[in-house]
């Protein structure tokens, strides 16, 4: 089985499946993540020292949480409202054809970053049932944009993944390779962060920690 997660940014990846990635892995799955845009141009113009940083970074995270392998796009971050939704779609399908996974992940609709609804957007064109591989997908909530965006368009918890202290432990030591994402408390994405938001999606459900996720399709 393969997992594909998509994230608009470098980071996204780990704040919203972090910790269920890691229980993937543990069942033999093949898991891969896919990073959209370039994640740097537009916060950073011309700074390729960034970049170059960003993605290696990436690497090492997802190394950590026992990813196969990282993919990088090239679309301008923070600027996907301004490329057509067309040349979005081709993108995020030809990973989806070369993957060909069965299980995808990808951003929520409701979150105040628009490379995150466009991310979202593209990936349900490139995932229709008609001849994919993808038979579920599930939206992921990312701290910083899920949280402030409009209350009718919260992500819904559909399913709930607990996660061992050892999990969350190993999500927040793969955010700690972000240091170019990292903020202090508090800040939403920091260590404290993460671990509080997991303690809260964790006592709905009378567990120590969790993920939540909200389901767009599941094929059985």
């Amino acid at each position: 089985m393969r997992v594909l997660v998509i994230a608009a940014h470098p980071d996204d990846e780990i704040l919203g499946v972090g910790g269920t990635i890691q229980k993937y892995v543990k069942k033999n799955y093949e898991v891969y993540t896919y990073i959209v845009t370039d994640g740097s141009s537009t916060q950073y113009k011309g700074n390729s020292r960034i970049s170059e940083e960003k993605k290696k970074e990436a690497i090492e995270a997802n190394k950590l949480l026992g990813v196969k392998e990282v993919i990088f796009g090239a679309l301008p971050d923070m600027r996907l409202d301004t490329i057509s939704h067309v040349e979005i779609n081709r993108e995020i399908s030809k990973v989806i054809e070369e993957i060909k996974p069965e299980i995808v992940y990808t951003h929520h609709y409701g979150d105040i970053n628009k490379d995150h609804v466009e991310a979202y957007n593209s990936t349900l064109v490139a995932c229709r049932p008609f001849n994919s591989s993808v038979k579920e997908i599930y939206l992921y909530e990312v701290l910083s944009s899920s949280e402030w965006g409009e209350n009718h368009k919260k992500i819904r918890a559909d399913i709930f993944e607990a996660l061992s202290k050892e999990q969350i432990e190993l999500k927040k030591e793969a955010m700690r390779k972000y240091k170019t994402e990292l903020r202090e408390y508090p800040h939403p994405r920091s260590i404290k962060g993460i671990e509080n938001l997991a303690k809260f999606r964790g006592q709905m459900i009378s567990q120590y920690y969790a993920e939540i996720f909200e389901v767009v399709r599941i094929i059985k």
